[in-house]
């Protein structure tokens, strides 16, 4: 789609209790000196949203107090799990990220609402057919390039320009970065190309944050139970050529990790977190 599609009435402020430009709460210690960002009343951004990894890190962020703007692709996804979660601090609006018009419409909205954003969460992804490098097309290649990197940038750079320029400025980013962003599986080059480039966009951005106070960390995620590792249930072509059941975890582990992340103060960073399966083949695999 070209554009952050309307939003219907229970996504409004009026009707979910969410306001604009609500700030970030900060909490003293007994000095008076200001000592963490809470995470009461802080906006997040969460990409892919509506099922999977974005909704359990969507509903671990709820939970800690965020409010959270959900985006994706499909409306009528986001908005089941909107419902799920809690209306009262989730807000749906829909674009899709590998188009630069409706990343630019998205974020205004954010603007628009909220007055600031806290946090962005580059969740949205694509998996690349499970076949051979040479058998590859254009478009396969361009589709997952776009889904898992081009859009990631487009976030970021729209998440850092309204970061940057805030009162007070300064925010947190944190990227899913997979396991596959160091150790790649057969078959798998283009998302293995782009979670090696999310990771030397992990690294840019938190050099170019710290100016101002913008902090950057990523994720790597190895087989949390969603739609896409659902896929895996028949078995995993490994590097030696055998085929493999792996194991997998609930993506709500991925989902408190995040908040962890999130929840550090901003002179604190998390830059790069593991969170995998204990079983599954990692180590050695490649």
């Amino acid at each position: 789609m070209g554009a952050v599609a309307p939003t219907n009435d229970h996504t409004s402020p009026c009707c979910n209790g969410v306001s604009r430009g609500r700030s970030a709460t900060r909490s003293y210690d007994e000095s008076g000196e200001v000592d963490a960002m809470t995470s009461q009343n802080k906006i997040a951004v969460v990409t892919g949203a509506g099922t999977g990894v974005g909704k359990a890190i969507t509903t671990a962020l709820v939970a800690d107090g965020f409010t959270v703007v959900m985006t994706g692709r499909r409306r009528e996804v986001l908005d089941e799990a909107s419902k799920a979660i809690g209306e009262a601090q989730t807000v749906v609006v829909p674009a899709d990220i590998s188009d630069k018009a409706s990343v630019t419409a998205l974020f205004a909205e954010v603007e628009k609402r909220f007055g600031r954003l806290d946090l962005l969460v580059n969740n949205a992804g694509a998996g690349s057919p499970a076949i051979p490098m040479e058998e590859l097309t254009a478009e396969q290649w361009n589709t997952v390039v776009g889904a898992n990197l081009t859009g990631a940038f487009f976030c970021t750079q729209e998440a850092f320009r309204m970061m940057k320029a805030q009162t007070p400025h300064g925010g947190r980013i944190i990227n899913n970065g997979s396991v596959s962003a160091t150790t790649p599986r057969p078959n798998s080059s283009p998302y293995t190309a782009t979670k090696h480039a999310i990771t030397g966009l992990t690294k840019a951005t938190a050099l170019d944050g710290r100016p101002f106070d913008i902090a950057c960390g990523q994720i790597d995620i190895g087989n949390a139970t969603t739609e896409m590792t659902a896929r895996m249930s028949k078995g995993v072509l490994q590097a030696d050529g055998t085929t493999a059941v792996e194991p997998t975890i609930d993506a709500a582990h991925i989902g408190r990790s995040v908040a962890h992340m999130a929840s550090l103060p901003l002179d604190a960073n998390v830059l790069t977190m593991t969170v995998m399966a204990t079983q599954m083949p990692f180590v050695g695999r490649g």
